[in-house]
């Protein structure tokens, strides 16, 4: 079984629990938004610090999660690095959580990890966490 599709299917099945929605009748590309104001940063803190709540993420998977939500880059970045995270914590979370729904190799969770976004390091600590 291919594992990288699971990373789409996992953030699908998560959108959906958090009733958000995307729309695939827009012809024109999501662009994020240009960086508004000091609120559009403190929203888009908020939103990281909500989506930490219920998912692990890797930094890069954060930032990308927020500029799907459609804040700028500059927006996702300043406020994912402004949270104090322990990211090799959320490798290991996130390693359960694909554990929990599909059965993976050793390699093929790491694989899987850094396909998520998490650096090599990461994903061999996450892994590390499991057992495998």
């Amino acid at each position: 079984m291919n594992q990288k599709p699971l990373a789409a299917l996992v953030a699908l099945g998560f959108l959906a629990i958090s009733g958000i929605t995307a729309s695939t009748t827009s012809a024109a590309p999501l662009v994020p938004a240009l960086p508004l104001s000091p609120a559009s940063q403190a929203n888009a803190l908020s939103k990281a610090q909500e989506y930490l709540e219920v998912s692990a993420f890797s930094r890069q998977g954060l930032i990308e999660q927020l500029e799907y939500n459609q804040f700028s880059t500059e927006d996702a970045t300043s406020a994912v690095d402004s949270l104090n995270v322990d990211w090799n914590e959320q490798a290991a979370k996130k390693a359960k959580e694909y554990l929990d729904v599909s059965s993976f190799s050793r390699g093929g969770l790491i694989d899987q990890l850094e396909y998520s976004g998490f650096t090599p390091q990461q994903a061999e600590y996450g892994v590390s966490t499991t057992g495998l």
